[in-house]
């Protein structure tokens, strides 16, 4: 049954989109459940996600102040004690300015509202840095994430709706970096720089995407 009509878009559901239209029907307009594809056996690959979305926790946690040795008693299984430990030598290093820890930026997009969550946004010198942590096994190659929506929106929707993060002043696309994370693989982050023509070139597409969204009678 459909529940009507979507009025946000998101990194996610702008995947779908792309990816797969019928499991963004099914998934956003329709309301289903609509599960990946298990590439290992379930349970695992459920406790792994489970684990994952629980250190993002911790991270939130140590950046609004609680102190490391709390949050390393909170690490009680041994992939949560790895991701902290390669993490916390990782921030060591880590100039981040002002923190901005699990934030929500939105737009017009559209007919629709654009929202973006994002790990940490840190702001210095007037710079803003994009961070994501990740907890693959694999560390996918940066040709993926380049392509990503993830990588696409979060560096665009920065540039349009970022600027109280900045004391009233909009970011220039120059301005922008995005940085993915890895839990176990920490000396290898990818980075991605931004510029002007690459942020003319997600937004017009997002415009596009969205366009698509709001006209699309069939999801093949």
């Amino acid at each position: 049954m459909n529940s009507g009509p979507i009025s946000l878009l998101s990194q996610s559901s702008l995947q779908d989109y792309v990816d797969c239209s019928l499991r963004f029907k099914l998934r956003y307009l329709e309301r289903l459940s609509y599960p990946a594809l298990e590439s290992e056996p379930a349970l695992e690959n459920e406790k792994h996600q489970q684990e994952g979305e629980y250190f993002h926790r911790l991270i939130q946690q140590h950046l609004i102040g609680i102190s490391a040795e709390q949050i390393g008693k909170l690490a009680n299984t041994p992939n949560l004690q790895r991701w902290w430990s390669n993490w916390q030598e990782f921030s060591k290093g880590q100039n981040l300015g002002k923190t901005y820890s699990e934030t929500t930026l939105s737009a017009p997009l559209g007919k629709y509202r654009l929202l973006a969550k994002y790990d940490l946004i840190s702001v210095k010198d007037g710079k803003a840095t994009i961070y994501d942590w990740k907890t693959y096994r694999k560390r996918p190659r940066n040709e993926w994430f380049a392509a990503r929506m993830q990588t696409r929106v979060y560096r665009a929707m920065v540039v349009q709706a970022g600027a109280h993060l900045n004391d009233g002043q909009p970011f220039a696309p120059e301005q922008v970096e995005m940085v993915y994370w890895f839990g176990d693989f920490p000396d290898d982050p990818a980075r991605f720089a931004y510029n002007s023509a690459q942020y003319k070139r997600d937004w017009d597409m997002l415009l596009k995407l969205a366009g698509e969204v709001e006209t699309a009678s069939s999801y093949p």
